[in-house]
């Protein structure tokens, strides 16, 4: 299993950049969040491989960092792999279940070692037709690294969380995160335009030989002519030309045949990409002080449902 790049070395100088304490403990990378009224904190860590974590030295990292309890989201193990038992098993022997994920419980993986054509037989047709559809129209997609940009491509993203209703992470924050992945040639934008307008855009990471598509934005124009369709088709080929063999695609229901779940639709999206539906293993808490903890927990909890209900 390869390490998730929300668990690298990029990841941990983006957020210590950006203001967000990030720690290394072992071979595992956590941040640290102030609970409010408190000299404590809450130490989250997303994507982390069960394997990598050793317990006596996270414990000591824990209480140096003066952190009540460590949340970790979502682990980097499919349930349908063979370390999934063993990995769940890890967790269970050290730590309590989570009350929530905040990282998408499901994925998709698309197979970058296949060829053009197999990657294209692959997909649903309909896809397929969109993709010819938008090259017989016209739209193109170029690749970028200009700040210029990134800050059209931020443009499409805040106008789809807006119309989405999803929490937009700031300008400030994803510029940080631009500007350090860059710097590594490891931070692409990828632009579909139609009649030289911006319709579609992505922020690609590329690490480890993996893709990533974390964060993407369109716009409701033209959307006849499938500028986006065009662009992942044009993202799986940039992502074969640099060498990956996976692309990840960063997030996706859990249940697929639950029209209601909030990721439904952008699941049906990539799904048609012929990319392969996964799940992860279930979130786990590693509790330094459980009083604190309980508390936190309860007030965390409040949190997310005062939130949901003003999205």
């Amino acid at each position: 299993m390869k390490t998730h790049v929300l668990q690298s070395e990029l990841w941990e100088k983006f957020k210590n950049d950006y203001g967000t304490p990030a720690v290394r403990s072992g071979k595992i990378l956590y941040t640290k969040h102030k609970i409010p009224f408190s000299n404590n904190y809450y130490a989250y860590c997303p994507r982390v491989n069960p394997f990598d974590i050793d317990f006596e030295t996270l414990k000591k990292s824990l209480i140096d960092n003066d952190c009540v309890a460590i949340h970790f989201d979502v682990p980097n193990i499919t349930k349908n792999s063979d370390m999934a038992e063993k990995a769940e098993n890890i967790l269970k022997e050290k730590c309590v279940r989570s009350a929530r994920e905040e990282f998408a419980k499901g994925n998709f993986f698309l197979d970058l070692k296949k060829s053009e054509e197999e990657l294209l037989a692959g997909m649903h047709k309909k896809h397929r037709y969109n993709i010819k559809l938008a090259q017989r129209k016209g739209v193109t997609v170029r690749t970028s690294t200009e700040d210029k940009d990134f800050d059209l491509f931020f443009d499409l993203y805040r106008e789809t969380g807006q119309r989405q209703k999803f929490f937009a992470r700031t300008k400030t924050y994803l510029s940080k995160a631009w500007k350090i992945f860059r710097e590594k040639d490891a931070a692409f934008i990828l632009i579909a335009e139609y009649g030289g307008e911006p319709l579609s855009a992505w922020m690609l990471f590329v690490y480890d030989d993996v893709l990533y598509y974390p964060y993407g934005g369109s716009t409701e124009r033209d959307k006849d002519v499938q500028a986006s369709c065009l662009l992942g088709w044009e993202a799986i080929k940039f992502g074969k030309n640099k060498g990956c063999n996976l692309f990840d695609m960063w997030g996706a229901a859990e249940d697929m045949s639950n029209k209601s779940d909030p990721y439904y639709g952008f699941s049906v999206f990539k799904e048609k990409f012929g990319a392969n539906h996964v799940n992860y293993i279930n979130s786990y808490d590693y509790v330094i002080n459980d009083s604190l903890y309980k508390v936190f927990t309860l007030a965390n909890n409040v949190r997310w449902k005062l939130l949901n209900i003003l999205r």
